[in-house]
């Protein structure tokens, strides 16, 4: 960075100097120059003149920015063929313009193009010299207007240069169109109002690669930088950008020195050795350093993502290099096509009698390089290795060289592009009509009296479509139409490599930003193709942040019960609707389980036999009762009751069968009260056979014989009949007020869909219950009373232990009905009605059919009576 601030006082200086330049020529009649730069240039005179800033040479001595008496050249060195080729182009664009009649057909375009030697200081000398013009006076208007020494100036390749020049240039309003200036800090255009470039930004670059990374899954990447303003930008944006657009993370960033620094570089590529990231992304230019240490430390199986400053370094393109490098994604600028420019380059010859006023000097110095030869004397200004005397006659096409190498123009196409959206824009300024013209007043720019900013205001409009199709526009910051070629380095089985585009990123104004992947060709020096932090979370599992580390560093931590989540890399698990269930593997949600007492569950099986089982008993005793009718123990305490009492009974198995299967709504409401109903009638028949009994053993003695009178047919049946109807209508009232409905119970298992009844009303509930309870009790304290009475088939005993059994059963279902979860609480009730009813079959009809059928002897009058025995 201390390069950076040296270069921040270097503008502070020369902004001093044309502040005192500009305000002498304020004061006079005439625009004067205060000195002159001598600059290594290339001129060609013209109506309109455009101005170019190259680096045509690779190094020079510190620069002299003082004005002298006598000015000496830069010494400049380090000849550099593709730095030429740059101005070369700009020259056969400008040439091609003035060849084509329909693009400014009444202007001659001109150029003057300097080499800038790759030192800011001389870039400002060249930047000064193009807006100032060289001639020692110059008289204009009044009012010190005309036309400007250049309408625009094609440069600089570097950004850190263009943002001094554009700096200096904006000042005056000069367009500045750089072809390879990609910092995204010039796109602020309060700070660079007259910047524009036809590469892109950095900050479509950046994007770029990020998208590269999300289309293959890299997430976990490290970042290398320069130390310059091109690297820095650009991991500014990384750092903000890479976690929203491709949900990357960086493991590291590291920044390259300035040169070279051992310690320094052994580090970062120690860095990159420990780290777990098997991507890297190098944004900065010159790698040679690095790469050597890699290759020392031997550090493979990385995946490298090149910026476009480093592409096709030819330097690093050797087997050497290729074991480490090879596979390499890589950014670069367009490739385009410029259709008669090799001819235009293999007209170039030397001028051998050394006239520096149209450049050829640069055209001999590029002979001297390419030929190995020199020329005598030598042309002052550079420095080069000399050999053989030049003739002039040598063939360019004979030796191999990149100047005539036109199959990979990507700088070039960019200066071309350049010089036409200047001439465009110019073009569209001389063909406004008077009075419809954008500035005040309606009036338009004329060339004798052109201000700078009126022609920003047409480049800013500039729209027009190359020859080999790409559309070329500037937006409101000066950015072009961003679009990249992906490169692909590929190391060939016999040891040579190839540079390959495999696919593009552009920039579309429906689709936005749309990357192209040819993947058939790419070349894979990287095994596992993976490059995460952590390994992403499957369906079924949610990412839980890592503490103290970045946000791809995560654990995979299953969903809880009841949730889900059916996509990789879930933030978090969703809960599953009410009625379904997360599956054992959590990714999807499926219908919870239902449990109710069924017909075909072991328990409901047993039950339902059981039930059918005491129906089958009631009707068999029902049919020995009705075929022994006619016998005493039959007919002794009513016999009409005891099939009653079997009926109802019948009906109290049978209505157990209702708590079976899956609840509905007209199970819901029918089965308590057929429940209640059976019971109460079974339970009023004992109470009648009870009472009947005390009342006939009361009518022996003195004066009962009235007692007799109140239990005749009539009067048992009324009786067993209201007693009945009480139940029925606490039934009713129940059913009408809050009936028992269906009901999906979750309370037990999540898991599981529990149907069971609702009671709706517990208080109706527990009036049933108790007046069945009522009459039990009842008809227990009365049969209770009546056992001892004299008999010798005394009812009151076998009513009396029945009904023992009865309230045992059903005071024990009550605590075991409440503990009771789920199906089971049916289960409990089933049970106690089959019981209850049980003990009541045998109880009371046992017995009899153990008399009626094994002991016939004892079914007589005598022996029901007691007045006798039969053996």
């Amino acid at each position: 960075m201390r390069v950076f601030l040296d270069n921040k006082l270097l503008l502070l200086m020369l902004y001093c100097c044309l502040f005192s330049a500009v305000s002498s020529s304020l004061y006079s009649s005439s625009c004067q120059l205060q000195g002159q730069f001598i600059l290594n240039g290339m001129h060609k005179t013209g109506d309109v003149i455009l101005g170019g800033i190259f680096a045509i040479n690779l190094f020079s001595s510190d620069p002299d920015l003082t004005f002298t008496s006598e000015p000496q050249l830069p010494t400049c060195y380090g000849f550099d063929v593709l730095g030429f080729r740059k101005t070369q182009t700009m020259a056969f664009a400008i040439d091609e313009i003035n060849r084509n009649s329909n693009l400014l057909p009444n202007v001659t375009l001109g150029y003057s193009l300097y080499d800038n030697c790759v030192q800011l200081g001389i870039g400002f000398r060249a930047a000064l010299t193009l807006v100032s013009g060289q001639e020692e006076q110059v008289t204009l208007e009044e009012n010190c207007l005309g036309t400007p020494p250049v309408l625009g100036i094609v440069g600089d390749s570097s950004s850190t240069r263009s943002i001094a020049l554009s700096s200096l240039i904006g000042l005056y309003r000069v367009p500045l169109v750089s072809y390879f200036a990609t910092c995204s800090c010039l796109s602020d255009r309060r700070k660079f109002p007259s910047f524009f470039r036809t590469i892109p930004s950095d900050a479509f670059q950046v994007n770029a690669m990020i998208q590269i990374l999300k289309h293959f899954g890299w997430t976990w990447t490290g970042l290398i930088i320069s130390d310059n303003d091109y690297g820095v930008h650009a991991a500014r944006s990384f750092h903000s950008d890479l976690g929203p657009a491709g949900g990357g993370c960086l493991a590291y960033t590291e920044i390259l020195p300035q040169g070279d620094d051992p310690d320094e570089i052994r580090r970062i590529v120690d860095v990159m050795r420990k780290s777990t990231a098997r991507v890297v992304i190098v944004f900065a230019t010159r790698m040679i350093y690095l790469m050597k240490e890699v290759v020392r430390q031997n550090v493979t199986g990385l995946q490298w993502i090149a910026s476009e400053g480093w592409t096709s370094v030819d330097v690093l393109q050797t087997p050497h290099f290729m074991p480490y490098l090879g596979g390499t994604l890589a950014i670069s600028v367009r490739r385009g096509e410029i259709p008669g420019l090799r001819d235009f380059l293999l007209q170039i010859r030397p001028d051998l009698h050394h006239n520096n006023t149209d450049g050829n000097n640069r055209v001999n110095q590029f002979w001297e390089h390419t030929f190995q030869c020199r020329f005598a004397p030598p042309p002052a200004g550079w420095v080069e290795a000399g050999g053989e005397l030049c003739t002039g006659q040598e063939v360019v096409e004979n030796v191999e060289n990149e100047l005539v190498d036109v199959s990979n123009l990507r700088p070039e196409y960019n200066v071309y592009k350049a010089v036409y959206a200047l001439a465009y824009a110019l073009d569209n300024m001389l063909q406004c009509e008077p009075g419809r013209g954008p500035f005040s007043n309606n009036t338009c720019a004329h060339l004798q009296r052109l201000e700078p900013w009126q022609l920003l205001y047409y480049l800013e409009k500039v729209n027009f479509t190359t020859t080999f199709g790409d559309q070329v526009s500037f937006d409101e910051n000066g950015d072009a139409l961003p679009m990249y070629d992906i490169m692909n380095w590929v190391w060939l089985p016999d040891g040579r490599t190839k540079v390959q585009r495999v696919g593009d990123v552009k920039r579309s104004a429906f689709k936005g930003e749309v990357l192209t992947l040819d993947e058939d060709r790419i070349f894979w020096n990287f095994e596992s193709k993976q490059s995460v932090c952590s390994e992403s979370c499957p369906p079924g599992t949610r990412m839980a942040r890592k503490k103290g580390e970045p946000e791809c560093c995560f654990d995979c931590v299953p969903c809880s019960e009841g949730k889900i989540s059916n996509t990789t890399d879930s933030m978090e698990c969703t809960s599953c609707p009410e009625d379904f269930w997360s599956s054992p593997q959590r990714d999807h949600c499926v219908p919870k389980k239902t449990e109710f007492l069924s017909y075909y569950e072991p328990l409901g099986i047993c039950l339902t036999t059981t039930s059918l089982l005491g129906t089958f008993i009631c009707v068999v005793v029902l049919g020995i009762f009705i075929h022994h009718h006619s016998t005493p123990i039959v007919r002794a305490n009513n016999s009409e009751l005891s099939f009653l009492l079997l009926v109802s009974l019948k009906l109290c198995f049978l209505c157990s069968l209702l708590f079976i299967g899956q609840p509905k709504l007209w199970t819901c409401q029918l089965r308590h009260a057929a429940f209640g109903i059976s019971f109460v009638l079974c339970v009023s028949c004992i109470l009648v056979k009870t009472m009947v009994v005390i009342a006939v053993f009361r009518t022996s003695k003195p004066g009962g014989e009235s007692s007799l009178k109140w239990f005749g047919a009539v009067q048992q049946r009324g009786t067993v009949l209201v007693l009945t109807s009480v139940q029925a209508a606490i039934c009713t009232v129940w059913l009408v007020s809050a009936s028992p409905v269906p009901h999906k119970n979750t309370q037990y298992h999540s898991d599981k869909i529990v149907y069971e009844c609702a009671v709706g009303s517990t208080v109706g509930f527990a009036v049933l219950l108790g007046y069945i309870g009522l009459l039990a009790v009842l008809s227990c304290l009365l049969a209770f009373l009546a056992r001892n009475l004299p008999d010798s088939f005394n009812e009151a005993k076998l009513i009396t232990f029945s009904m023992l059994i009865f309230c045992a059963v059903w005071v024990a279902f009550i605590p075991a009905y409440i503990s009771s979860p789920g199906t089971y609480a049916d289960a409990v009730e089933v049970f106690a009605i089959l019981a209850s009813s049980f003990g009541l079959l045998v109880a009371l009809f046992g017995p009899k059919c153990y008399i009626i059928m094994l002991r016939p002897e004892r079914n007589t009058k005598k022996a029901v009576m007691g007045r006798g025995t039969t053996n």
